[in-house]
């Protein structure tokens, strides 16, 4: 795909526009227009030079997004990421920010002398008083001021007018030129009439009712009141990129003859050693020659637990380096390596994902020559009726006037905004109109387990010691073999424990045995901490303990049991728990008619076992973290897709989805990735965002309805079709008026929406599409993102020592490692690892990289 940088689109006519333009050159296979972004993608073999051309021959500008040059090649990684932070800054708000302050303040002084004047009878200086063509030109003058101010319009609306392809800007340019042009004859025809001595009441007549630079000017100055709240919002749409470029490290500590030299990130090649300190971010991607650390991967993964890399082990770009000093050999550079690829992911996903197309843009192409063509008709029939050209060119101003878009451009914008301002008051942060506008329509809803449905950490949930034991006991004794252990769920343990315990003997001997446990003395008697496999190796566990033991694993818990010289004293479960809220949340989506999906990591028992307490309808269990996007993908060739993710793992999923929901308390680049932010990190608030999205647009709909049947009503009768009343342009500025202010007062009833009253939901009318196969046995999701059927060969291992779901992703990522394995789901409870081949792999081949990691192949099937 071949991205560019699209100029001067303003609506999604403007959208459409440039998408035919390009769609028709020869060799062009699909094209995508972004109007948040102003960004296009094209797939095919055409030139650039052809893809521009038809851009500018549509009436707009384009240019390649990497560059400004076509020689996009010769330009460093580092170089690209500035221009691609470049092409994504937000510079429209500020200069629209600047025009509407300039334009409310021309127009509050210029509607003083109009309406404050004529109808209020506020005093002007002696010099106007009473002089008709001085306040005429006071009131032009003014006028011109706030339309040259809001020239854009005018620009873009007569460009798009000459190409045959009307926008908005279009309603905008005509409404206010021909309201200004009549009000210049108007001048010009009173300073004729007072030259001619035309008595004061006459000319009080003409002053008051048929000028109209008031509304030439209010036209401009009110939609760009609405374009200014869709550039706010439009603007941060922009920022995920612009977060993640930010992460991207800038430089590099390199070995060159056995000096370390500080280099820019661009001088790193491949094979070229680095070495990385505590605290310090990985440069590039690589494989450790010396020195072993704890490695924050959360950037790319988004779970929050460090993982343990030894020599060997392989290492990403951005993560950072948290405990010990590593030597490292370079393998993948610049725009190769995992971080790279994950912006690249999500660049592609906002340069293919359409907008939400606004219903009243949908309509202008219609509307618009449609309200031409009606002043022209009105026209020339009463010119031929034999009524006057003044009295046909009233009735035709009277048209387009009246059909003004203020309140066809307001419906929707002040809707979303008051929307966004209840959402903001809940805690649900919509970034954009169309987020707002598209929450409501969701079928699907997808929640990636880990910190969204769970905890996002370990956690003790239950103690259950044998007779004559106490829980305290248990946890005390727990904590001196788990305290010194760096293992997730040692931790956990560890940090059940309020008060350490003294031991009136000292913990000595104490030995990390991988896979299995810990075992240390004290007071000369052996004590020991493991999985229930190891300990029945140092004593019995009786039935009791053994059903405990299989409930526990069912319900998704890893149960650590704990002895003593020979005898069990007792267990506790560790697991990563489903927040307070969370089954209710699911509870609320399902009751307004959305099928709730649940994606994760872990193996199928685990899955299954999180899935039920949360009560979510379909559970997909060994999605890797890159392969989120690919499922999502999936699920909308059945419907509407909302993502809720809290990692930067979940970035290229959450941009892809329809609609992008984030944990608040997530990652940052996860919160900038996605459309919707819930502050509270709450469930219900996705019920909530969905919820307030519905009542918004059922008041879009009650403000676009209103916005045309006054059109349908009152051009008739300005056109002059009903002859007992006749219609003069100020009845139409005023028709105009009450409309939009029907439009405002309407939006402000969302005020009074409960966003968590979930006594009126009710379900969609449309659900999401039957599914047939996603969620086969036989169908699992690989790591190269696509989906392997169960006629391809499997081998399944039989592995000893596997204790947790961190043991699990030690074996599954060394498995997944080996050339010809597509994927690996690997099961402690079962203690086997299932691995997916798309190529011969020798069994021998297997059990190595299992026993590498410290765990013993009994087995291969």
């Amino acid at each position: 795909m071949t991205q560019y940088i699209v100029t001067g689109m303003t609506c999604a006519a403007c959208q459409a526009r440039v998408e035919k333009a390009v769609s028709k050159i020869p060799g062009v296979e699909s094209v995508s227009v972004s109007l948040l972004t102003n960004s296009m993608g094209v797939v095919g073999d055409v030139a650039v030079s052809e893809v521009i051309h038809a851009v500018e021959e549509a009436g707009y500008g384009a240019k390649l997004k990497n560059d400004g040059s076509s020689d996009v090649k010769k330009t460093s990684a580092s170089e690209r990421l500035k221009a691609e932070e470049e092409a994504l800054k937000d510079h429209e708000t500020p200069k629209l920010k600047k025009r509407l302050l300039w334009s409310v303040g021309f127009l509050l002084v210029l509607m003083y002398f109009s309406m404050g004047h004529n109808m209020l009878k506020l005093p002007v200086p002696s010099f106007l008083e009473g002089n008709y063509t001085g306040l005429a030109l006071t009131q032009l003058l003014l006028a011109v001021i706030v339309m040259y101010i809001n020239r854009a319009f005018f620009i873009s609306g007569f460009r798009t007018l000459f190409h045959f392809s009307p926008n908005m800007d279009t309603l905008v340019a005509l409404g206010s030129s021909v309201s200004f042009g009549w009000s210049v004859y108007v001048f010009y025809r009173l300073t004729y009439l007072v030259s001619t001595g035309t008595p004061a009441m006459e000319l009080m007549e003409i002053y008051h009712s048929q000028l109209y630079f008031e509304s030439a000017a209010m036209i401009p100055a009110l939609i760009t009141v609405g374009k200014t709240l869709e550039s706010l919002s439009k603007g941060r749409t922009t920022d995920a990129l612009k977060s993640l470029m930010k992460m991207a490290p800038k430089t590099a500590v390199i070995e060159r003859d056995g000096v370390q030299t500080e280099v820019g990130i661009d001088e790193v090649k491949a094979d070229d050693i680095f070495v990385v300190k505590p605290g310090e971010s990985i440069p590039v991607d690589g494989i450790i020659i010396e020195g072993s650390t704890a490695v924050d991967e959360s950037a790319l993964t988004g779970e929050s637990i460090p993982q343990d890399k030894a020599e060997g082990d392989s290492i990403s770009a951005a993560t950072i380096n948290q405990s010990g000093f590593i030597r490292a050999k370079a393998k993948r550079v610049g725009e190769d390596t995992t971080f790279s690829q994950i912006i690249k992911m999500v660049s592609d996903a906002v340069a293919t994902k359409a907008p939400i197309a606004r219903i009243a843009d949908k309509v202008s192409g219609v509307f618009v020559p449609a309200v031409i063509g009606i002043a022209v008709i009105v026209f020339i029939i009463w010119m031929i009726s034999g009524s006057g050209t003044v009295f046909a060119l009233e009735r035709a101003i009277s048209v387009l006037v009246i059909s003004c878009p203020c309140a066809l451009g307001l419906a929707t914008p002040v809707a979303i905004m008051v929307g966004n301002g209840m959402g903001a008051k809940n805690g649900i942060l919509f970034k954009t109109g169309e987020s707002l506008e598209s929450a409501g329509k969701v079928q699907i809803v997808a929640l990636d387990k880990t910190g969204t449905i769970t905890e996002g950490k370990p956690e003790v949930t239950d103690i259950i010691p044998v007779d004559g034991i106490s829980d305290d006991e248990l946890l005390n004794f727990a904590y001196l073999l788990e305290v010194r252990s760096e293992h997730p769920l040692a931790k956990a343990i560890v940090s059940k424990v309020k008060e350490p315990p003294c031991p009136a003997y000292p913990v000595l001997n104490w030995q990390a045995l991988a896979g299995n446990g810990v075992s240390a003395e004290q007071n000369g008697e052996k004590i020991y901490a493991g999985s229930g496999k190891f300990i029945r190796t140092v004593t019995n566990i009786d039935t009791k303990m053994g059903d405990v033991e299989k409930t526990l694993s069912e319900e998704g818990k890893t149960p650590l049991f704990f002895a003593k010289s020979g005898k069990l004293l007792g267990i506790i479960a560790v697991a990563d728990v489903i927040k307070k809220d969370s089954a209710l949340g699911i509870k609320e989506l399902q009751n307004q008619g959305i099928e709730v999906i649940m994606l994760t990591g872990d193996n199928e028992r685990t899955a299954k076992a999180i899935g039920k307490q949360a009560g979510v309808d379909r559970v997909i269990a060994g999605v890797l973290p890159d392969g989120k996007e690919a499922v999502i993908r999936d699920l909308q060739k059945r419907g509407k897709v909302a993502m809720v993710g809290d990692g930067i793992n979940d970035a290229p999923a959450l941009t892809r989805a329809d609609i992008g929901i984030a944990i608040g308390a997530g990652a940052d680049v996860a919160v900038d990735s996605a459309d919707i932010v819930l502050m509270n990190s709450k469930l219900t608030d996705v019920s909530g965002a969905v919820r307030l999205s519905r009542a918004t647009l059922r008041n879009i709909h009650e403000n676009l309805f209103w916005a045309f049947a006054y059109n349908i009503i009152l051009i008739p009768m300005a056109a002059g079709v009903f002859k007992s009343i006749q219609m003069n342009p100020m009845w139409g500025a005023a028709a105009m008026s009450i409309s939009s202010f029907t439009v405002c007062m309407n939006a402000l009833r969302l005020n009074l929406f409960k966003v968590h009253d979930a006594k009126h939901d009710r379900k969609l009318r449309h659900p999401a599409k039957p599914d047939t196969d996603i969620f086969d046995e036989n169908v699992i999701r690989s790591n190269d993102n696509k989906i392997t059927e169960g006629k391809q060969m499997t081998k399944t291992l039989k592995v000893e020592g596997m204790m947790c779901m961190h043991c699990e992703a030690r074996v599954k990522k060394a498995l997944e490692a080996i050339a010809g394995v597509e994927s690996a789901v690997a099961d402690h409870e079962a203690g086997t690892a299932v691995v997916t081949l798309n190529a011969e792999v020798a069994d021998d081949v297997l059990r190595k990289a299992v026993e590498d990691q410290d765990y013993k192949v009994l087995g291969v099937e």
